[in-house]
């Protein structure tokens, strides 16, 4: 017999296994070379969190005990995945364009992002979840129990206590290091689907092997098989038409409901196309695993003894027949089936703790501020794992309080109604337009209660939380009140009576209340978006903008999703509305975006909660309300573009303005320049002319005389030739025709040659540099760059209008570039001309100084053409030029 430090050893290695699977999921999603990862037959795989330990272990028991009533659990989610297909994809695309990351996000975004109804969702969903954890914890502790009996080394047995307590402890390390990566909860976690889809494998390859033992090695084929099950008492079982079409309903509603069903089916989702996939994949995986559940059962009836426990029959007909190899690979099936629930679970769950409890509470005891002192990132986070650690632990509680003995299926079932609750809500969110907050809270609040007192309660047994009293007589006495003959219904089943009323009761109360009372505007509108999600899925509520500050949103966007990603969202919006900078215009539109990305981190109902306390809350039009209340979804939707078209126009014309304005100075700048160019051409043109018909005409002039307007030509030639020169080279930059000669110097060498031609540096001009901070070498084009240094020296000497000019010349490294900022200690440049003085004909100072307005354009088309910049710093003392130059670029690089 294999002994139990050889099971932990295996055990062990199985985690370390699963965890290098995560690993290398993780790692290769994040350098984009996980395509594989998101196959539709990954997504199939994933939803085998559907077949925990309950259908590895617990069918069997359930086949041994029931017969094919255990068919079911099965027969739930297939008619789902068949019949019901398209209401899962419409659950995908709501998730997709809301940015939901749980159950309760989708329940609380529906009804206007209430906080209070994602509360109440979430401690429901942790509630009902906790006896499936215990279930999982049992499983695993039970096998480890089996190996322990038939280990003649092991002297003492085994404690379940503490062999409960090390699983779950094992679970919330795994969880938290692997389901807590990223603070977005839309972000999808690579590593832990992988290792349930891993998972999904090994737990079907391990019940076929051990089928086809029981079939091929125990009972010598399928025909012998057979005439074992017609012997045994599961032939002769009779399952009650009531209880058979309970069990399927509970089952189908379970697996839409679930939180962790949810994970994996909604969350988890990259494409809702995989769910053609699933429709058939995933049913045809639950009939590979149900397929030997009856042999197993029959054959473990057969052979072991009168007090076995049946839900081990997996486990110990290899363990009997000396079959250590498969008992082991059994074990291991079981493990896996119980592992990926509680992961996913945990994680589904800790989401929803976190957004909808811990991050409100925070938030409020911080002072009801969305701007507080601190670093809510680190808190959502911790927030999770504890809140990991925390739900293991409560099924870990449960497990002790229940004893671990009722059946594994019981448990399971006790999880599955409470979860089935939200169906009533979530179906009704989906379908119907006049569902509302107030019906959907009223309606789990009943149901919740019926499901504790009739199911979940009397499951702690009748000395822990319900007196046998209560059980026996009812509530206060009142024999209508017993927990399992609710109103006088006795005889039923008590799964199938508790379900009945409770969501009997939950429906109706839903919407006789949601008939009752008037939705909010925002409910209204939410409920718009999500019965016609195919119609207008990309659309949302609406927001008043115009109201916020930028600023603000972006520091509250830091604190939640960090630094560089908060600035780049708000980068890219701010590109999208063709706004330099990294400040967008809180529009409407923005604030929508913004909402939905903060809700991958926060949750939906607190995302919105926050940016409203920014911006003043949402607002809904008076065209809004009517298309709501026409009930029409053609008219909404053409409400909703012809909104967007208008604040589009908005926009543009704004935008127009802006130009119109800048081409109306242009213009202005422009008969200037003609003008000017005009009288720059003219002037030394008429005096060439005039003094060499002087020199032509005139006879016995002087030597003095012929060399003084021989002087004069030349001067005139000469400032000719400058203005063409610079008409020219402007051209040639701006068609990047110029040829750049790139050399390599010091930047103080190009520096002192500026300087020098520009005049140099003395009592009349003072020229302020530090010289330790010029020596860097670079490679450009050295002479242009002078060019760009002479221009501004002499700018400065110009212009500055202080009575003693001087200009200050800093120089830094910033990562691969040099930035030189060149500052005067003049009144500076008007605000109104700083957008225009890097424009062609755009003078400075006219009355001081002439010029033709094209040294500072052939600067910015100069650096362009050596990848580097030219700005105006506002907000100096004086006019203050920055410019940009790359340490190293190559002439390849600048063409590119």
């Amino acid at each position: 017999m294999a002994s139990l430090n050889v099971l932990v050893l295996v055990c062990v290695l199985y985690v370390i296994f699963l965890f290098a699977v995560a690993f290398a999921a993780d790692r290769a999603a994040l350098h984009g070379r996980g395509a594989w990862l998101r196959s539709p037959i990954v997504y199939t795989l994933s939803l085998s969190i559907y077949c925990t330990a309950w259908t590895f272990y617990g069918a069997v028991g359930f086949a041994a005990r029931s017969g094919l009533e255990y068919v079911t659990i099965y027969l739930g989610p297939t008619l789902i995945m068949i019949g019901w297909w398209w209401t899962l994809r419409k659950m995908v695309r709501v998730g997709r364009s809301q940015r939901i990351t749980s159950i309760a996000d989708l329940i609380s975004s529906r009804y206007g992002k209430s906080n209070t109804l994602a509360v109440f969702v979430t401690i429901l969903a942790v509630i009902g979840t906790t006896p499936y954890i215990a279930l999982q914890l049992q499983s695993v502790t039970l096998s480890f129990q089996t190996f322990a009996e038939t280990d003649v080394t092991q002297v003492s047995p085994i404690s379940q206590q503490s062999t409960a307590l090390w699983v779950a402890a094992g679970l919330a390390v795994f969880t938290i290091l692997f389901g807590t990566r990223n603070l977005d909860a839309n972000e999808r976690h690579h590593g832990v689907v992988m290792a349930i889809a891993l998972e999904a494998v090994v737990k079907l390859l391990a019940l076929v092997a051990v089928g086809v033992f029981v079939v091929w090695g125990l009972s010598g084929g399928v025909g012998e098989t057979l005439a074992h099950i017609d012997a045994s008492s599961i032939s002769s079982f009779e399952v009650t038409g009531s209880r058979w079409v309970g069990l399927t309903m509970l089952s189908a509603a379970a697996f839409i409901c679930l939180p962790r069903m949810f994970q994996v089916m909604v969350v988890e989702n990259e494409d809702e196309g995989h769910l053609r996939t699933a429709s058939w994949a995933f049913p045809t995986y639950l009939m590979a695993m149900s397929l030997f559940v009856i042999p197993i059962a029959a054959i473990g009836l057969e052979r072991m003894p009168e007090d076995a426990n049946p839900d081990l029959f997996v486990l110990t007909l290899p363990l009997q027949e000396g079959r250590d190899g498969l008992a082991i690979m059994s074990f291991l099936g079981g493990f896996s089936s119980a592992t990926s629930m509680v992961i996913v679970a945990a994680i589904a769950l800790s989401t929803m703790v976190s957004n909808h409890i811990v991050m409100p509470i925070w938030l409020w005891m911080s002072g009801g501020s969305a701007m507080v002192s601190g670093d809510v990132r680190s808190v959502a986070l911790l927030a999770r794992r504890l809140s990991i650690a925390g739900i293991v632990f409560l099924g870990y509680l449960y497990f002790r309080l229940s004893g671990g003995g009722a059946a594994l299926a019981a448990i399971g079932l006790i999880s599955f109604a409470g979860v089935a609750q939200f169906l009533p809500a979530l179906m009704g969110g989906l379908f119907w337009r006049g569902a509302n907050r107030v019906g959907a809270l009223a309606g789990l609040s009943v149901g919740a209660m019926v499901w504790l007192y009739s199911l979940f309660l009397p499951s702690f047994g009748d000395t822990v939380l319900l007196p046998q009293a209560v059980i026996d007589h009812g509530l206060f006495g009142l024999a209508w009140l017993r927990p399992q003959a609710l109103f006088g219904a006795e005889g039923l089943d008590p799964i199938v009576h508790a379900v009945m009323w409770s969501l009997f009761l939950n429906t109706l109360v839903f919407v006789v209340v949601s008939l009752l009372s008037f939705p909010r505007p925002i409910e209204r509108l939410q409920g718009a978006q999500f019965v016609n999600v195919f119609q207008h899925s990309g659309t949302a509520g609406t927001w008043a903008g115009g109201l916020a500050q930028s600023e603000d949103l972006l520091i509250m966007t830091q604190r939640i999703m960090g630094s560089s990603e908060a600035q780049a969202l708000f980068a890219g919006a701010a590109r999208r509305q063709g706004i330099a900078g990294f400040l967008p215009e809180p529009t409407p539109d923005f604030l929508q975006e913004l909402e939905r990305a903060l809700s991958g981190s926060v949750g939906a109902a607190t995302a919105h909660a926050m940016i409203s306390q920014i911006v003043g809350g949402a607002t809904v039009s008076v065209e809004d309300l009517m298309a709501v209340a026409d009930e029409t979804a053609q008219i909404m939707e053409y409400s909703n573009r012809l909104e967007a078209k208008t604040e589009e126009q908005a926009r543009t014309a704004r935008q127009l303005r802006e130009a119109n304005e800048k081409l109306t100075q242009l213009s202005v700048q422009k008969d200037a320049f003609l003008s000017q160019i005009s009288h720059e051409l003219r002037t030394p043109m008429t005096s060439i002319r005039a003094f060499s018909e002087i020199m032509r005409d005139t006879a016995g002039l002087t030597a003095d005389e012929q060399n003084k307007y021989s002087s004069i030509i030349h001067d005139e030639a000469v400032r000719l030739t400058r203005l063409l020169d610079d008409l020219l080279d402007l051209s040639v930059l701006e068609n990047a025709q110029v040829v750049l000669n790139w050399q390599t110097g010091t930047l103080s060498d190009v520096l002192d040659r500026a300087v020098s031609a520009a005049g140099g540096s003395g009592p009349e001009f003072k020229v302020d540099r530090v010289r330790q901070q010029e020596q860097f070498e670079l490679t450009s084009d050295l002479d242009r760059l002078a060019q760009v240094f002479i221009n501004l020296i002499s700018n400065a000497r110009k212009y500055c209008d202080s009575e003693t000019p001087t200009l200050r010349i800093r120089v830094k490294r910033s990562g691969s570039n040099l930035v030189l900022d060149f500052i005067d200690n003049g009144s500076g440049i008007p605000t109104e001309k700083q957008t225009l003085i890097f424009e062609k004909f755009s003078r400075i100072g006219e009355t001081k100084a002439g010029g033709a307005g094209l040294g500072l354009a052939i600067c910015r088309e100069v650096m362009a053409r050596l990848s580097g910049a030219i700005t105006y710093l506002p907000g100096q003392k004086g006019a203050a030029f920055r410019v940009t130059v790359p340490v190293d670029v190559t002439a390849a690089e600048a063409a590119e």
